[in-house]
């Protein structure tokens, strides 16, 4: 249940960090701008309140008179009326920020996200991305759209009623705002502590999603290692964990409230005390009492607000910096700005500019390491591949094999050296233009919800439905096909779940066959299907590579007999070349590559 390291943010308030947000903002001026203006109003609106009781009170209540009543109700009608519609109209205005604000930055990462590099995905855990895109860009919009617009309201409020009350009377308004310092720094206090604390809730819930994703996903597997025990304590653990930590917030949340309005409650006190002496002495009348109880009890709650909302500034900040850290990550691939003149990118491209693809490749002086390793995996390293030649890499799991086709591939780039495609450096040309001409089968196929033919269909949109059905053909997927209920349009399951690992490895090499690409690449495409499977896929393997370079990384020897060249990797390191019969004669790692695991091959389709 390990999890990558969440990065370190600043405790303190940086303008900077916030500044970031401002182009997503800017473009709903409007919006804001009545979210203010009727927060504002609101606030306006509240502080009048006491004031209408005030009058109420000295003039119909004290003199026992009901003259002007009827004004007075109109008036207040009004009031509450006004206020409704500017709760309206800037709820309203707030809600359509929030929601705007926000997909515009789930839009923004998601389509950052497809710029990047392999790298990235190859490194970062899926979880830890849906974060960002997800979680992170709701709590900022939600706060932007409230947590702004509260304290807008809750500064105003305050201020209009400090304001009002050193106009009735300065006395009584010194007594209220005695109390108002130990407000802020009890909450102030708390606020700090609960933060903390729900940062720790929110890390360990964290833990909990990832072991209810690892205990439902790997269901299957801890059943046969019968690992439920080991399972269930780890759970307890954390559960545990997150108990602990819930207890803290809940006992800090728990002691704040009541001393919070305790305070409230000595505020009210000294108000009634000094405001009942000076109605004695008739210096203030009744009314005026009320309106300075009425603030001493309703300006504690604006500004626990206000200072709650200071204090989650920081919270939120942490939430900016983790989504614009992926949004100014930089892709470690790029084309330069010349070429993507010229045969645009992945969201715009210039299809009439990209010249045709033969499929000659060759590794020139390569030399390769990624960008946090320590040593090159390839030094030197030079390798001609006409069009139409099978390549296969072998080696012991772990050794390394796909960084080659990473590198043809230009997932990577190399660290020096060049990388030719038809004799021009491949960085001389767009990504796109090379992807596209790239069928990619993996060990472990993704299939998208949705349809049999949706699915092979994304390998090229504007294939028609007799493409589709050669392409299906061609790998047997037609007769999975006939056996669902719907056929080619019955639904795969998230990630192909309906399907079985054999059958979703025909429907990917269905969807790479109606692509036609014109260099082909199978890593360890056959190693977790059954050997009757594996022999439909060849089947098509001796059609669909002829005539186009393809990459075989090969788990099962005995399938890759007919390349033009392996290259046996050993470590990251290539350190065998040739022919399978050159290779066989050298006696090498290769001699015992094939002896041993073709001996294993034997005995597991005998047991078959």
């Amino acid at each position: 249940m390990s999890a990558i390291q969440e990065e370190e943010y600043k405790s303190s308030f940086d303008i900077k960090i916030w500044g970031k947000m401002l182009p997503f903002l800017l473009k709903y001026k409007k919006l804001l701008v009545a979210a203010t203006a009727g927060s504002i109003f609101c606030a306006g609106i509240d502080v009048s309140f006491p004031l209408f009781q005030q009058f109420a009170i000295d003039r119909f209540i004290a003199e026992e008179s009901t003259q002007g009543i009827a004004g007075f109700i109109a008036l207040y009608v009004g009031a509450v009326l006004l206020q409704a519609v500017a709760a309206i109209l800037f709820t309203r205005a707030s809600v359509r920020l929030e929601m705007k604000f926000g997909r515009d930055l789930k839009r923004a990462c998601f389509t950052h996200l497809q710029e990047l590099s392999f790298s990235y995905f190859n490194m970062m855990p899926v979880g830890y991305i849906v974060s960002r895109v997800m979680s992170d860009t709701e709590r900022i919009g939600g706060f932007i759209a409230w947590g702004m617009i509260d304290l807008c309201w809750g500064l105003l409020y305050i201020i209009f009623s400090i304001v009002v009350m050193f106009t009735i009377n300065v006395k009584m308004t010194l007594i209220v705002l005695l109390i108002v310092p130990f407000v802020a720094l009890v909450t102030w206090f708390f606020q700090s502590r609960i933060l903390k604390v729900t940062r720790q809730v929110r890390k360990q819930n964290s833990r909990i999603t990832g072991a209810y994703n690892e205990g439902i996903g790997g269901a299957r597997t801890s059943k046969t290692l019968v690992l439920e025990n080991m399972n269930t304590g780890e759970f307890k653990a954390v559960s545990g964990d997150m108990y602990r930590e819930s207890m803290r917030l809940a006992k800090l949340s728990a002691v704040f409230g009541p001393i919070v309005t305790c305070l409230g409650g000595i505020a009210t006190a000294l108000v009634l005390w000094q405001g009942g002496i000076l109605v004695k002495e008739q210096i203030i009348l009744f009314g005026t009492l009320s309106v300075f109880a009425s603030y001493a009890i309703g300006i504690f709650e604006p500004i626990q607000s206000v200072t709650r909302i200071f204090a989650d500034f920081v919270s939120i900040q942490a939430n900016i910096e983790r989504v614009t850290g992926l949004l100014e990550k930089k892709p470690e691939v790029v084309d330069r700005p010349d070429v993507i003149a010229k045969y645009g990118d992945c969201f715009n491209p210039k299809k009439e500019n990209w010249e045709p693809i033969r499929g000659d490749i060759e590794f020139k002086d390569v030399s390769f390491r990624y960008s946090d390793g320590y040593e090159d995996i390839l030094e030197h390293f030079n390798l001609k591949i006409p069009a139409g030649t099978m390549v296969a890499i072998v080696g012991e799991t772990g050794a390394g094999k796909s960084t080659l086709v990473n590198l043809a591939c230009r997932f990577f780039e190399p660290t020096k050296g060049q990388i030719l495609i038809d004799g021009v450096d491949y960085r001389e040309r767009s990504q796109l233009w090379l992807h596209s001409n790239i069928g990619y089968v993996l060990q472990t196929p993704h299939l998208f919800s949705g349809t049999i033919r949706e699915n092979i269909l994304y390998g090229r949109l504007d294939a028609s439905e007799t493409d589709v059905q050669k392409a299906a053909a061609m790998v047997s997927v037609d007769k999975i096909a006939a056996r669902m209920p719907k056929g080619f349009d019955s639904d795969v399951g998230e990630n192909g779940d309906m399907l079985s690992m054999g059958e979703k490895q025909l429907v990917s090499f269905a969807r790479a066959i109606i692509a036609d690409p014109k260099i082909f690449i199978l890593d360890e495409a056959t190693a977790s299907i059954d050997t009757q499977t594996e022999q439909l896929i060849q089947d098509a393997i001796a059609t669909l590579m002829e005539g186009r370079t393809s990459f075989i990384i090969a788990h099962r020897l005995s399938t890759i007999k007919k390349a033009d060249i392996i290259l046996v990797v050993d470590n990251g390191k290539i350190v065998e070349q040739g022919s399978h019969k050159e290779l066989l004669k050298k006696r090498g790692q290769y001699y015992h590559l094939y002896t041993n695991l073709v001996i294993g091959e034997s005995y597991e389709s005998l047991g078959q």
